[in-house]
């Protein structure tokens, strides 16, 4: 079984694994990347040509895959600058299961309703956890990544810091491209080429990919989500999933309660106590994180019509409970100084905000959030 997430991304569209304490992953660029002229990206592509055909890729399809590749810069600054994020359980959670990725979810769920049952029925998986998945990993879509793929391996293979490992993901993408799935066009994804709806990296689509709409090609990039879909529950399957087994639950809950679980983890204290099954390992293996796997499955279970987790978390180091934080946003968004939102997670948009009312309001200058500077905004 080959880890989808052996590897570490930045942060892109979801902002979600710069919440968790494990992977952190990239959906899409942000910016259109330019390619560049580097003569030494075109020497290591030359080279690579023989290693290429060696491993089974025809002339036409080299030829056709780099006929406008080009070395990307702005990859290597992405991959040079990722930043591990160390977030709190409830931090992560008031973004991966936030009232709009939860409404959006259930949203998508019934607009797919009749493919996705038919996706549980074959592969065993239950639904809401694939559409889980596909909130988490790319917005439903919204952000499936738009960085020309051959481009981007190549500069990362040619840069050699995880070259070997980037060379094999490069030989799988030529692989995709010959067996006809797409064009080089179309193949598209995150800087470090996770691809589709579900971000799969080229050596886990070659695994487990599946042409669920049966049009011979195992079309992941398609505004259509039924292959990436489908793929994700083949995926889960293969790694053993065990059909009719929840994820987990809060212990004291009817999930918690509905098998003999394999641990229980208290990842935040306080915090809720979650029990967990077979199945919640089955997620780390698409992406090695507790705080991922307990997003999917929470995420899954608020689709599915449950509520949220029923232990406090309690206040932070700074004294503010999680709707504390959320007020602070909506006060300092009020006054003139933008957070650019209001989940409750203090990152860049929210420490600027700070600064500048502190700044302006002639207050020690932290960037720090507290009980004085919410009281300082008003009611």
């Amino acid at each position: 079984m080959i880890n989808r997430r052996i590897f570490s991304l930045g942060l892109g569209s979801t902002l979600l694994a710069a919440c968790a304490g494990g992977t952190v992953t990239s959906n899409a660029s942000g910016t259109r990347m330019r390619a560049v002229p580097n003569s030494g990206w075109d020497a290591w592509v030359a080279s690579f040509k023989p290693r290429a055909a060696g491993q089974g890729i025809s002339q036409s399809t080299v030829d056709r895959a780099f006929q406008n590749a080009g070395y990307l810069p702005d990859v290597i600054e992405r991959d040079r600058n990722q930043v591990e994020f160390k977030r709190s359980l409830e931090d992560y959670l008031a973004i991966a299961a936030s009232d709009e990725r939860i409404d959006t979810g259930r949203q998508m769920l019934q607009r797919h309703n009749s493919t996705l049952t038919q996706i549980e029925s074959r592969y065993g998986v239950d639904k809401e956890v694939v559409v889980a998945i596909w909130g988490l990993e790319s917005r439903y879509g919204q952000r499936r990544g738009d960085v020309p793929v051959i481009s981007a391996l190549s500069t990362l293979a040619y840069d050699g810091r995880r070259g070997a490992f980037f060379e094999s993901q490069l030989v799988a993408a030529l692989k995709i491209l010959q067996n006809g799935d797409t064009v080089p066009s179309n193949m598209t994804g995150s800087w470090a080429g996770a691809m589709g709806h579900t971000q799969f990296i080229p050596t886990s689509y070659l695994a487990y990919a599946v042409d669920y709409t049966g049009d011979g090609r195992r079309d992941i990039w398609s505004d259509d989500p039924t292959d990436s879909l489908a793929s994700t529950a083949a995926y889960l399957s293969r790694a053993g999933w065990v059909r009719g087994q929840p994820w987990g639950g809060e212990v004291g809950s009817p999930a918690a309660s509905s098998g003999s679980p394999i641990g229980v983890l208290q990842p935040q204290k306080p915090g809720p106590r979650i029990a967990v099954f077979r199945n919640f390992q089955v997620i780390k293996r698409y992406n090695n994180s507790d705080s991922y796997a307990i997003g999917v499955g929470h995420l899954s279970d608020r689709i599915a019509g449950g509520g949220p987790f029923q232990a406090s978390f309690g206040p932070d180091e700074t004294g503010l409970t999680l709707e504390d934080r959320k007020e602070l946003q909506r006060r300092l968004t009020a006054t003139g100084y933008d957070t650019q939102g209001a989940d409750g997670v203090i990152g860049k948009n929210t420490t600027s905000a700070i600064t500048a009312y502190q700044q302006a309001k002639g207050l020690p200058v932290t960037g720090v959030p507290s009980v004085s500077l919410l009281r300082s905004l008003g009611g």
